[in-house]
Formats: C-alpha cells, structure tokens, sequence
C-alpha cells in the first residue's frame, strides 16, 4: 500500500511539474514572462492557503507561487462564459442523435 502510495503522490508530484512548465512556458511565448522582475507585489493572506497553493502546484518559493497563479489566471480562457451565454441559443427541439 505504501509503494502505491508513493507512486500515486510521485505520479501527482510529475503531472504538476508539467503542467506549471507549460503554463510558464505559454507566458513567455505570449510576452507576460522576460527576463526583468521590475514589479514587487505585496498582500497579507493567511498563511494556510501560501502553505496550501504551494503544497498543490508542488512549488516551494512565493515567487514561483505568484509567477504560476498569476500566469494562470492571466491564460485563462473564457470558455465557461461563453457557453453559459449560448444558453437558450439551440431550438429545445433540435434531434441531438442521443
């Protein structure tokens, strides 16, 4: 159970390392990563949710922390919006082949 354990946070642990590499990697294509860090940011959050994000992006620092959330949040796309705004849009009636 333990080796299974293991390799179910190991495999957790890699998908996450992927995923913020093409995250960052994204940013920078797009020009919202360089070289120069010209911007401090500062705020007061409780330190259970740094503890938390960071534990689940599997980062250590408060840098890479705001440089992923803030990338996230930055790539985001609109596609729950945009499809709540097509509610309706479809005839009630239409044949979906289901």
């Amino acid at each position: 159970m333990t080796a299974r354990t293991s390799t179910a946070a190991e495999n957790d642990k890699r998908i996450a390392h992927t995923r913020n590499r093409l995250v960052l990697e994204q940013a920078r294509a797009v020009g919202l990563l360089g070289t120069a860090k010209d911007t401090r940011l500062s705020g007061r959050v409780p330190s259970e949710l740094i503890e938390a994000a960071k534990k689940r992006a599997h980062v250590t620092s408060d840098t890479e922390l705001l440089e992923l959330a803030l990338s996230r949040l930055a790539l985001e796309d609109d596609f729950g919006t945009r499809l709540v705004r097509r509610k309706g849009s479809i005839a009630a009636d239409i044949d979906l082949g289901i």
